[in-house]
């Protein structure tokens, strides 16, 4: 059973900044930092392994390697890693954009649909979020207002803080803000369909492609609650704290700040993905011991027992 220390993928979307560099550690010679793909078997950015035998290997690769027993036993029908995990730092606002759920994505894609949830890292004073529809409109009067150009005047604008949970269904129209990090825990895929991206060129002079016929065809049209809340309630032990932000179909995400040593044993139904987002954590068992950082990651064989988790930081843990 294996502890694996992982190395991101980088984006440099146009939208993106500095401050993964400058605060969460990347290494990266772009010149801009939009997203580091922390946890990922995607082909379009797979994370690699750090330590052990296994250094220099995508993820992907480990897990075939081992017919994707690492998954758990529960997740042994499964062909990839199930989850995608992200930092995003939004220097600018993204484009208004919504993601297909299983079934359109399956026929129209030949991939994954898309529901994430985003924790937010940091958020400037005043920063907002675009989040579903003020109010229930037809499918035709939504086309309207991208056509004559006044689809941000449909949308709820939500202003959103440091520690705010944001469950984002497939089919939600949405886009994170400028001034805004967080980390995304999403389902293992790269579908994205444009509905209006503020008349921007890349670096080529091209607007960016939009996708309004698709994102039409998959938008929920009604109001959405914005209530920010985790799910569950934060639950005090010892040397540490335990909280579950969203538990869905596709993953269920805790927020557990460690200030002390405890012990952590693995499932062996299911896998377990950590992120640390502030502060130092490690991770020890008799034959390794794995340090992290903010802004650092890593994978947990299912079935991994007897871990001395100690430090003082928190992390987030990924699992299906």
């Amino acid at each position: 059973m294996n502890i694996l220390k992982l190395k991101p993928a980088f984006k440099d979307y146009l939208w993106g900044g500095q401050i993964l560099k400058e605060k969460y550690g990347k290494d990266t010679n772009l010149a801009i930092l939009a997203e580091s793909w922390e946890v990922s078997g995607h082909p379009d950015g797979p994370s690699t392994i750090l330590n052990k035998e296994y250094a220099g290997m995508t993820l992907s690769e480990y897990l075939d390697q081992k017919d994707n027993k690492p998954l758990g036993k529960l997740n042994l029908d499964l062909n990839e890693l199930p989850v995608l995990v992200k930092f995003i730092d939004a220097f600018s606002d993204l484009s208004i954009q919504v993601h297909p759920n299983d079934e359109y994505s399956l026929k129209h894609e030949g991939d994954n649909g898309k529901t994430e949830m985003w924790y937010i890292l940091e958020a400037k004073p005043g920063s907002k979020i675009y989040y579903g529809t003020k109010k229930a409109m037809s499918k035709s009067e939504f086309k309207q207002s991208i056509d004559n150009d006044t689809i941000l005047e449909k949308l709820n604008h939500v202003e959103v803080k440091k520690g705010d949970v944001i469950f984002v269904e497939a089919g939600t129209i949405h886009a994170i803000g400028a001034g805004i990090v967080i980390c995304e825990i999403q389902q293992n895929s790269n579908i994205t369909y444009r509905l209006y991206d503020f008349n921007r060129k890349d670096a080529q002079g091209n607007l960016r492609e939009l996708h309004v016929d698709k994102a039409i065809a998959v938008s929920t049209l009604t109001p959405l609650s914005t209530d920010f809340k985790a799910q569950g309630q934060e639950i005090k032990y010892k040397n540490h704290t335990r909280q579950l932000l969203v538990t869905c179909l596709y993953f269920t995400t805790y927020k557990i700040e460690v200030c002390g040593e405890f012990d952590l044993n693995v499932s062996p139904d299911h896998f377990k993905a950590i992120v640390v987002i502030s502060g130092e954590v490690s991770l020890e068992t008799q034959k390794e011991k794995i340090n992290l950082t903010k802004g650092e990651s890593c994978f947990i064989d299912a079935g991994t027992s007897d871990i001395k988790v100690s430090g003082s930081g928190v992390y987030l843990t990924i699992t299906l």
